[in-house]
């Protein structure tokens, strides 16, 4: 089998592992379980230092609280979560504890990767647990996260923690054991090796949730995922849970996705991949253009329409005279405060309503080109 030097090369690994590959029937499967640890700690041993970012916690949950199925409401994904959490960190001790390691939990939210001075903490506590020989195991906070500032799945967790972190692999482990060019239970489908960006990705049908009913994601999100961290310059593995062992060798298990960017600030790729746009801000072509162009902020002399209903910094979508949208940004205004300004210069604003007027509708730093 061929060598992937994107894996055995790497000094640090994001592994990301999802509830179907670790539970069964609403309970931690053991020999799953070390299974993994068993990979991992072998690749620690070695020098590398590892972050583990494990689902699992709701669906762990789900047998102790006497429940057959994820629920649908938030508040007892949120109990089964304060329940199979704990277990789950105790399942997870006692195995790397058998190789000599120690496990330190990390639940982070939205806010942990995306405000500066979180951001700054968490990257703080990562970099200590590292340098103290710690294995970080980490979830999503579902006990205090709400709808509105979820991740959305551990996916998407994963690849920003890999940004966060400074990973130079992510390794996402899904129930099949790499991308296909169709259903990988039919016939006449194959395995894609390698993607080098969004044109190969263009001809393949993609899932769009897990089978197994216990997670949130499928291939869509595992995929959307590997471009949240290829934009930043980190590699990505996609394979299974049972080939763990043989990726984390360096072995050409899976469907490598190649670097497309460079590293960006986390904010953006979060707002890029993790958001979705609370309203619609229609521009004019010269907005267009001094977005596109020249990378400006956004001022409501550029706005032609306003729709959605959204308050200050939240995001939305920006959208061309012809119905694309090509950006996305974190609004300094109401939607009820904006219509009365469209079309006006900021200077002509703050003499007629005020210095606190005279300010872009989206600064440039935050907003990203879609």
């Amino acid at each position: 089998m061929n060598h992937r030097a994107e894996a055995s090369d790497a000094t640090r690994i994001v592994v990301k592992v999802g509830s179907s590959s670790l539970t069964q029937r609403g309970r931690i499967d053991l020999e799953r379980l070390r299974l993994l640890v068993d990979a991992i700690a072998a690749r620690r041993v070695e020098g590398t230092e590892v972050v583990l970012v494990s689902s699992g916690a709701i669906a762990a949950g789900l047998a102790p609280m006497g429940l057959r199925s994820r629920p649908r409401d938030l508040a007892t994904q949120q109990a089964a979560a304060s329940v199979g959490q704990g277990l789950l960190m105790a399942r997870y001790s006692d195995a790397f504890a058998a190789h000599g390691l120690r496990v330190g939990q990390v639940l982070l939210t939205v806010d942990d990767v995306t405000r500066r001075s979180h951001y700054r903490n968490a990257f703080r506590t990562f970099a200590r647990l590292l340098e103290l020989g710690v294995v970080p195991i980490v979830n999503e906070n579902d006990t205090v996260a709400t709808t509105e500032i979820r991740f959305g799945d551990n996916d998407r967790l994963a690849a920003l923690t890999s940004h966060l972190v400074h990973a130079d692999l992510l390794l996402l482990l899904s129930d099949v054991d790499g991308l296909y060019d169709g259903d990988p239970r039919k016939p006449g489908t194959s395995m894609v090796t390698e993607i080098r960006g969004a044109a190969d990705l263009e001809p393949l049908a993609l899932g769009k949730s897990g089978a197994s009913g216990v997670g949130t994601g499928g291939m869509q999100t595992k995929v959307e995922a590997a471009g949240i961290a290829t934009e930043a310059g980190i590699p990505v593995i996609l394979t299974s849970a049972a080939r763990v062992g043989e990726a984390l060798r360096g072995e050409a298990v899976g469907t490598l996705f190649h670097p497309t960017g460079k590293r960006r600030k986390t904010r953006l790729l979060w707002l890029a991949h993790a958001t979705s746009g609370q309203g619609i801000l229609r521009l004019d072509d010269g907005a267009v253009r001094a977005l596109t162009q020249r990378r400006a902020s956004l001022l409501p002399a550029g706005i032609s329409a306003v729709e959605g209903t959204f308050s200050a910094g939240d995001p939305v979508d920006l959208v061309s005279p012809s119905g694309v949208t090509i950006a996305r940004g974190l609004v300094n205004y109401d939607a009820s405060e904006l219509p009365e300004l469209l079309g006006r210069s900021t200077r002509d604003l703050a003499r007629e309503l005020g210095a606190a007027y005279e300010r872009e509708v989206v600064h440039r730093d935050d907003l990203v080109l879609l």
